[in-house]
């Protein structure tokens, strides 16, 4: 049986699977993807929430015949399509198709750093770790190694990266604990599986960085599919491109003391070692505070432009003194490799700027990075990445732009795909009110967020919370909370006060909860039922012209005569906002109000552009309307 056979009416899924019932918009995808499959095409697909587009190509990629590999966005929907997903469709159908699941090497415990640091390498302090104890239970029960089933672990713990690998500190076949390695294990799976679930960060990471420590890192194949696709651009620009943090700095300072603790004759090891971790620290010192994502500056300043020579000086000396040491073990051997790496990052914010190179400068707390990336990834998307004769399919609720693929197809270069639009599966007209208050000032008026505040108060009573405020800058979600803050009858939950994580969990079991968040809420977050009935927008989420990327970007297509506004900053707005609105129907019971306070959504003409790309809902301008539709949500 084909997959639509499979998924339709008189399919066994629907007897097979509780609840399971044939949707058009389903089995319409599920044929251009079976279809895209056996002629080897490239197909991009924008499937609205409730589709079913989950089934919809995991079907046809178990049944094709041929290695698949399915890409996601996050590492919570590869988990959900391993462990969920696929073991349903394969237990309702009876399918013995062999897959695997493989992430990224700092999501596996890794025996060889366990050790060393157990052995007091890492520092005495680190042996003290309240999470250490769990770890080690860890290492002796886990069948696969992969960190994120411990809970005990959390991916912020200061005590990760010593009991993982990275890249530039791992032995590969040179490792003494190889055969206990949980890699290598998820690697060897993955080339034997029929279908191998992945994630983004990973797939580029093969694509962009070419590891050679255990040979290929993912197995090749004949069928693609990148779920959450319309975050696929901004990952090929961070891996396509070229980054040196000063923790990377640090960190292979620290690792040569301790090989020269090891040695215990090679007293100039360390003092090289001091002079590049001072270096580092100072290149963080000379950009002072606070945190900040700032462009290349034009004219380096001094203190700056010192801290980087002495970067490359401190390299340059250790280079010759570790191949001196050639041979006397893995891990020294691998640390001159690690140099060399360290040096060839470097370069380019040695160099003069590059035309089709943006250079960045990420400030943290306690680190900083220097970022090189490009701004157009087609090319190298379509360089690294050859599709032809390969199935390749795009997929999520957010590709298309008042019906039109053309952003996304630029982004990656994808002008030969065929291209299919599906509404989601639910009624936004009967379930769904889009809510444009009145009386706002201009998004950039001083008093704006207040008044966006007052008028989101009396929705928010009408909601009894159950509600986000979704923000397009920090400054703005701080502002709102300090008026919040005063506000009873609400549990108030801002983001950066705690783990994400924490305050989704909070918000599902709070009385009259209003999440504020940015960023990473607009997307990506799952809250079903009425726990979620309000999203409420402060602005358009056009990108700020003043993030370095983003600047590097509109100044690239100015040049090559584009129109940066309508080729990339309204389109990527648009994109955002959909996200933003697709928190809140999750399912075909949900109901919700979308407010978005930003007035040029009605005053100005790409207004429109937003208003055609979002689902079928009714309008309106009144808050009796909103509290009416609220009466009638128990």
């Amino acid at each position: 049986m084909t997959a639509t056979e499979l998924l339709g009416a008189g399919g066994p899924l629907v007897e097979a699977l509780p609840g399971f019932a044939p949707r058009a918009t389903q089995l319409e995808m599920a044929a251009a993807v079976e279809a895209a499959i056996a002629e080897r095409a490239t197909l991009l697909v924008e499937a609205g929430t409730g589709t079913g587009k989950t089934f919809a190509y995991l079907l046809p990629a178990l049944l094709a015949g041929r290695k698949a590999l399915i890409a996601t966005g996050t590492r919570a929907l590869q988990d959900q399509l391993f462990h969920r997903d696929l073991p349903t469709l394969q237990r309702a159908l009876g399918l013995a198709v062999e897959t695997a699941l493989l992430k990224g090497r700092a999501n596996y415990l890794c025996p060889h750093r366990l050790k060393r640091l157990l052995a007091g390498d890492f520092g005495v302090e680190l042996t003290l770790h309240p999470a250490l104890a769990a770890v080690r239970g860890f290492a002796e029960r886990s069948p696969d190694g992969d960190l994120d089933t411990l809970d005990d672990l959390s991916p912020q713990s200061s005590l990760r990266p010593f009991v993982t690998s990275t890249a530039d500190n791992c032995l590969g076949q040179d490792c003494p604990q190889i055969g206990e390695c949980f890699l290598l294990k998820a690697r060897r799976a993955a080339q034997q599986a029929d279908l191998v679930v992945v994630n983004h960060h990973l797939f580029f990471a093969d694509l962009a960085l070419k590891e050679t420590g255990f040979g290929e890192v993912l197995p090749d194949a004949d069928v693609f599919v990148f779920d959450e696709a319309h975050l696929l651009p901004d990952v090929a620009t961070l891996f396509f491109g070229t980054s040196l943090g000063s923790l990377q700095l640090v960190d292979m300072a620290r690792d040569l003391v301790a090989l020269a603790a090891d040695l215990g004759d090679v007293p100039e090891l360390p003092v090289l070692a001091e002079a590049l971790r001072a270096a580092a620290a100072e290149l963080l010192a000379s950009l002072g505070e606070p945190a900040r994502r700032e462009p290349w500056p034009a004219r380096l300043p001094a203190r700056f432009a010192a801290a980087l020579a002495a970067i490359r000086d401190a390299l340059a000396a250790l280079g010759p003194a570790l191949e001196a040491l050639e041979g006397r073990s893995g891990d020294l051997d691998n640390a001159a490799a690690r140099v060399a790496l360290l040096q060839s990052r470097l370069s380019p914010f040695l160099a003069d700027s590059q035309a089709d190179q943006v250079r960045w400068i990420d400030v943290r707390a306690r680190s900083c990075t220097l970022h090189a990336s490009p701004v157009d990834v087609a090319p190298l998307f379509a360089e690294r990445f050859a599709r032809a004769g390969r199935a390749c399919v795009f997929t999520s609720g957010t590709l298309a732009v008042a019906g039109q693929f053309g952003h996304f197809v630029q982004r990656l270069g994808l002008s030969d795909a065929r291209t299919l639009a599906l509404p989601g599966g639910f009624d936004y007209r009967e379930r769904a009110l889009l809510y444009l208050p009145q009386g706002l000032p201009e998004p950039a008026d001083a008093d704006y967020t207040d008044a966006l505040v007052d008028a989101a108060l009396p929705v928010l009573r009408a909601s009894r919370g159950r509600a986000f405020m979704l923000f397009t800058s920090h400054s703005a979600l701080r502002r709102a909370a300090t008026r919040l803050r005063h506000v009873e009858g609400f549990t108030l939950l801002v983001q950066g006060e705690r783990p994400n994580g924490e305050l989704l969990s909070q918000f599902r079991r709070a009385a009259a909860p209003v999440l504020l968040g940015t960023g990473s809420f607009w997307q990506g977050v799952d809250v079903r039922g009425e726990a979620l009935s309000c999203v409420i927008v402060d602005k358009l989420p056009f990108a700020s012209p003043g993030e370095p990327i983003v600047a590097g970007r509109i100044a690239h297509l100015r040049a090559h005569g584009q129109d940066a506004f309508n080729d990339y900053q309204l389109p990527h707005a648009v994109i955002t906002l959909k996200q933003g609105l697709g928190r809140l129907i999750r399912d075909a019971g949900d109901r919700g109000v979308l407010m978005v306070g930003d007035r040029r959504l009605l005053s100005r003409g790409y207004g429109k552009v937003f208003l055609h790309s979002l689902p079928d809902m009714p309008i309106t301008r009144e808050l009796a309307e909103v509290e009416r539709f609220f009466e009638e949500i128990p």
